[in-house]
């Protein structure tokens, strides 16, 4: 099983994005998404970028995971 963490682009460089949650920011490779812009909402999965997702769903999903883990 996978598991993805919705993640908010706060910076775009080239094919790489900066992405943020609750404090945390990694840097993702965004190359298979052709439309990103800054503060959109992205799927991460192991330093990928794998879908672009609306806000409402994005935060919908890190509701369930820091209900979860307490820690998101």
């Amino acid at each position: 099983m996978c598991l993805a963490i919705p993640m908010r682009v706060t910076q775009i460089e080239g094919a790489t994005a900066i992405v943020e949650v609750s404090g945390i920011t990694r840097k993702v490779r965004i190359d298979l998404l052709s439309d990103v812009e800054l503060g959109d909402f992205v799927l991460v999965h192991a330093g990928l970028a794998i879908a672009k997702i609306d806000t409402h769903e994005a935060e919908e999903t890190l509701a369930l995971l820091k209900g979860l883990t307490n820690e998101i």
